[in-house]
């Protein structure tokens, strides 16, 4: 019998599987781009148990195992900042980057009240971008981080109304 795989608020127990999930799931990017400081890679496990603390953090777990994570924070501004998605290698390109990624933005919408959602990632994170665009993303601009050439992607958050009619 398989088990499903279960996206719910990350608890503070979970901290340290996220910080080797991340770790794990950042190689492939930090290979792409030659570039072994990206913050997923270098954040301490404090850091992170701060992050679960403080900010709106998701898992996706399978059985006991969190198999995926994504972070948000919500400005002054009231534009949500997401980052960190990723989902283990074995279990990507199942849909648990979108799960992930919808389940944030509604919380982020409809708790923390974000009146916009905004990320980045690499260009030339293909599978990254064809994602966020499919989730109504499009690019506003581009950045530097952590010295990788980054696209970021906005969208308007939807309203309450629009994630009730899409669960």
């Amino acid at each position: 019998m398989g088990m499903s795989v279960i996206v719910a608020a990350a608890q503070e127990s979970d901290a340290e599987q996220i910080f080797r999930l991340q770790y794990l799931c950042f190689q492939s990017e930090a290979e792409r781009y030659g570039n072994y400081r990206i913050e997923a890679l270098v954040e301490s496990l404090d850091s992170v148990r701060a992050s679960v603390e403080r900010d709106c953090v998701f898992v996706a777990r399978l059985g006991d195992e969190v198999v995926g994570a994504v972070t948000g924070t919500v400005g002054e501004d009231g534009t949500a900042r997401i980052g960190k998605l990723c989902v283990h290698p074995r279990l990507q390109r199942h849909g648990l980057g979108a799960r992930l990624l919808l389940a944030v933005e509604r919380a982020l919408t409809t708790e923390r009240g974000a009146s916009r959602l905004r990320l980045h990632t690499g260009h030339r994170s293909d599978l990254n971008l064809r994602l966020y665009r499919r989730a109504g993303y499009a690019a506003v601009g581009d950045t530097t981080v952590d010295g990788v050439q980054q696209i970021v992607l906005e969208k308007a958050a939807p309203t309450g109304q629009e994630y009730a009619a899409s669960a």
